[in-house]
């Protein structure tokens, strides 16, 4: 970071401060309420203030022109003098400015505008999401990318929604202008058919290349139109590129997210995203959040969109500068894109810039405007041209700049139609050469287990805290018990499992991160991967020195947030493939909270762009009578999302499988999201703990065999906890003839497996599927036609509780009723 100019307009004593001072103090409070931002004068006209209006003299004079023009900016609500006094001093000290380069801003200009209209003109009808109106964008980016390279930036991650994506691709990105023509062509359908995606949500890499001629490598994030969903991904992109970078990733790794002015109003994700901007875990060093704002949101007005007068309060939660700039003056807007990026370098915090402008054409160029503001939009027919009215304005005839630029799109029109294949706009890094996606192949399988002489050394790293270190007496219990569990003298259960897994990874040189609300402790009480001194408060995490030339390893409690966190992991695991990066709901079902980031991303992510990650959800599921909210964590939608290989889904019935499946989701090449159903009375049943043995075979295995029951007459088949219910209740009647076949891995459906155990009991007259979700939930629905298909002829029955608008009982005497009738079927 640069050094903080140190404040000299704010005097620490206020008896200091001059008349000049006074009057100022109030513009630079309140004169962005005055400011010409709306170029339509539409929707924002300079509010009545008296406190401002009542100001006359020189002083007022001079700060109204300075706080009341083209730029308003809020930044009186900062806590620290520094930094509003580091922003006064760039407001007011104009004439320090770097000189605009105006040949190049109206190039920029002209050559946005001219593209926009070369997509119109040769196809017609199809949406593009025109950047028309708030065209100054670009030249904004421009003298980001410029100022970003003088420091030290190597890399820009970028992430924004459909509205001019293709223009941003074309002039900040360097895409190939041809091979965006090509996309409109839809040349070689065949190649994408069943999956891909529309050409202004697929990402894009390349370079951004100054006037001198240096490069910066850009990577613009693939999207869906959850306008902001996008949002969170870009951060966690952005952080793990900045770690492999190591102690100057934040200043060589950089991010800038466009919005519009009704997403960044309205849309959840993006407040759970900025929450977390300055919290140790997510930080980036600083953003620049730039609203692409065209006062409209497709056809709803700024009154309908957001409380406020602008779309940007959200913002003000954050303590952090807010620029408003009239994007009809191109200088200013470069201006604002000067000090927008030397803030963050010189902070390592957000900045906003609210670009104010408005919108050419309809929602998409498909629909028609005037239907719902035909005011607005008659103004906007009349209105020329940014770039035409600043050549007007640096009294420069464009006329043969403007000939050139139309032959060039011209050419790369031509050149786009020729085409034979449909262009590869975005390159994986090197880091993604060793992994593999697509359909699972054998030879993709490693073995994971561990011997017992490295699973006992990790184990008294695990189990132990310094000398002098204040343990908790109940986390001491804890510790020592685990050593036991390391050595063999009792079974492992499946919060060391996880440490066992973790600790062995981490000698190995895997990197672990591992993050969701109250993690760090476990939701259960059941993980313990930090401790705290109960005399000092001093943290120690075991897992952080397993080895001394160990993997990263991180935990994280998150902020109270699913879609946001989730999104972050998401965006880390697309940059870190190396690493066991898992997102922990705290009760299953809390993952609702991020469908979005599920469907657009996670489930979606390979078949619309080819993209890969290794996240892992933990999700704790299970019936125990604590009510709807804490038993389903929704199997079911996982599994109608599954698909070509797209994920794993699994549920590991014992400490061992655990292990060994955390293990295998790290090692093997296989690069695909794995949603893990995790235990929570099984944390600490019996049944579900392992001997120390098992961790030294060879791999999870995706059904458990009955070894108990040879010829068996009756099989039930099922996942999780019930089976254990299932084996003591057998148990209880003194069962010999019925076998309880686990379902370790719902998907990719292991049909050889399953077949070969079903045929070892030919004799049995029963199939039957047990779960104890209701009849329209669970994995029923997907089971029963593969297990018909597998029966060869035999009945296949299932047991499951009555079909229900919600996943279970409030009463806890009603689940165990339920569960006694569930158990008592499966055996009838």
């Amino acid at each position: 970071m640069t050094a903080i100019k140190q404040p000299t307009l704010f005097p620490a004593d206020p008896a200091l401060r001059d008349e000049r001072e006074r009057v100022f103090d109030l513009f630079r409070t309140w004169g962005y309420l005055q400011a010409n931002l709306d170029p339509l004068g539409m929707y924002l006209a300079p509010l009545p203030f008296p406190e401002l209006d009542e100001q006359r003299g020189p002083n007022a004079d001079e700060a109204r022109r300075i706080y009341c023009g083209t730029i308003g900016v809020e930044f009186m609500h900062i806590p620290n003098r520094d930094e509003r006094s580091w922003i006064a001093e760039r407001m007011e000290n104009v004439s320090a400015a770097p000189s605009p380069n105006r040949s190049r801003i109206l190039d920029l200009l002209l050559r946005a505008e001219l593209f926009e209209q070369s997509i119109q003109s040769r196809y017609l009808g199809t949406k593009r999401f025109s950047l028309e109106g708030v065209t100054a964008l670009i030249p904004f980016l421009d003298q980001v990318m410029q100022n970003a390279i003088d420091s030290g930036a190597q890399q820009a991650v970028l992430a924004m929604s459909h509205r001019g994506r293709l223009n941003v691709m074309a002039h900040i990105v360097g895409t190939s202008i041809a091979d965006i023509f090509s996309r409109f062509e839809d040349v070689d359908p065949r190649s994408v058919l069943g999956g891909g995606d529309v050409k202004y949500h697929i990402g894009a890499t390349g370079d951004y290349t100054s006037p001198d001629g240096r490069k910066l490598h850009v990577h613009l994030v693939s999207n869906p139109s959850h306008l902001e969903a996008v949002d969170p991904v870009a951060m966690g992109r952005t952080r793990a590129k900045q770690v492999r970078r190591g102690e100057h990733g934040p200043d060589q790794v950089f991010t800038v997210t466009i919005h519009g002015d009704a997403a960044f109003a309205g849309q959840g994700v993006w407040a759970e995203t900025l929450n977390y901007a300055e919290i140790p875990g997510y930080s980036v060093g600083g953003s620049i959040h730039v609203i692409a704002n065209n006062l409209i949101g497709f056809t709803t007005e700024p009154v309908e969109e957001n409380s406020s007068r602008f779309a940007s309060s959200l913002a003000r939660r954050n303590d952090i500068p807010i620029f408003h700039v009239n994007g009809e003056d191109p200088e200013a807007v470069v201006r604002v894109a000067q000090i927008a990026l030397e803030y963050r370098y010189s902070f390592g915090r957000d900045i906003v810039v609210d670009l104010i402008g408005y919108r050419r054409h309809g929602h998409s160029e498909v629909d028609d405007p005037t239907i719902t503001q035909p005011l607005v939009y008659q103004r906007i027919k009349e209105h020329p041209p940014l770039w035409q009215l600043y050549a007007k304005t640096i009294g420069e005839d464009a006329v043969a700049r403007v000939k050139q630029v139309q032959d060039e799109l011209a050419e790369s029109q031509k050149q786009g139609a020729a085409a034979t294949k449909q262009p590869r706009l975005a390159s994986l890094p090197e880091y993604w050469s060793n992994y593999k996606g697509g359909c699972h192949k054998k030879e993709y399988e490693v073995e994971t287990g561990v011997s017992a002489d490295e699973l006992n050394r990790v184990t008294q790293v695990i189990g132990s805290a310094p000398d002098g270190f204040h343990v908790h007496p109940k986390v001491k219990k804890l510790l020592e018990q685990r050593r036991e569990m390391g050595t063999g003298k009792r079974p492992i259960d499946y919060g060391m499992a996880e440490a066992l897994a973790f600790g062995t990874l981490l000698a190995a040189g895997t990197p672990v991160r591992l993050s969701g609300q109250d993690s760090r402790r476990g939701t259960f009480n059941q993980r313990h991967d930090v401790l705290i001194d109960t005399e000092n408060g001093d943290e120690y995490i075991p897992l952080q020195h397993v080895a001394a030339d160990q993997a990263r390893f991180e935990v994280y409690n998150s902020t109270l947030s699913e879609a946001g966190v989730m999104g972050f992991e998401y965006g880390y695991s697309r940059d870190f493939p190396e690493t066991l990066t898992l997102w922990e709901a705290q009760f299953g079902d809390f993952a609702n909270g991020a469908q979005i980031i599920i469907d657009q991303f996670i489930a979606a992510g390979e078949g619309k762009w080819n993209l890969l990650s290794g996240l892992v959800l933990l999700l704790p599921h299970g019936y125990e009578g604590q009510g709807p909210e804490h038993s389903s964590a929704r199997i079911e939608r996982y599994l109608q999302l599954a698909a070509r290989d797209n994920m794993q889904i699994c549920q590991p019935s014992n400490a061992a499988q655990y292990f060994h499946l955390l293990r295998r989701q790290a090692l093997r090449p296989w690069r695909k999201p794995l949603v893990c159903f995790t235990p929570k009375s099984m944390l600490r049943r019996p049944e579900a703990a392992s001997p120390l043995d098992d961790f030294s075979t060879p791999r999870f295995q995706n059904i458990l065999r009955d070894r108990q029951v040879q010829n068996a007459s009756r099989i039930l088949l099922c996942s999780g906890k019930i089976g254990h219910e299932l084996a003591e209740e057998r148990k209880r009647r003194k069962g010999t003839s019925t076998a309880i076949v686990f379902l370790e891995q719902m998907y990719p459906f292991p049909e050889a497996e399953l077949q070969a155990e079903l045929d070892r009991h030919g004799t049995a007259r029963d199939l039957v599927w047990v779960q104890e979700e209701p009849a329209n939930m669970g994995a029923l629905w997907f089971v029963m036609p593969r297990l018909r298909r597998l029966a060869r002829g035999r009945p296949v029955r299932s047991v499951k509780r009555s079909p229900s608008a919600s996943p279970a009982t409030g009463s806890a005497k009603a689940h165990e009723m339920e569960q006694k009738t569930l158990l008592s079927l499966a055996f009838t």
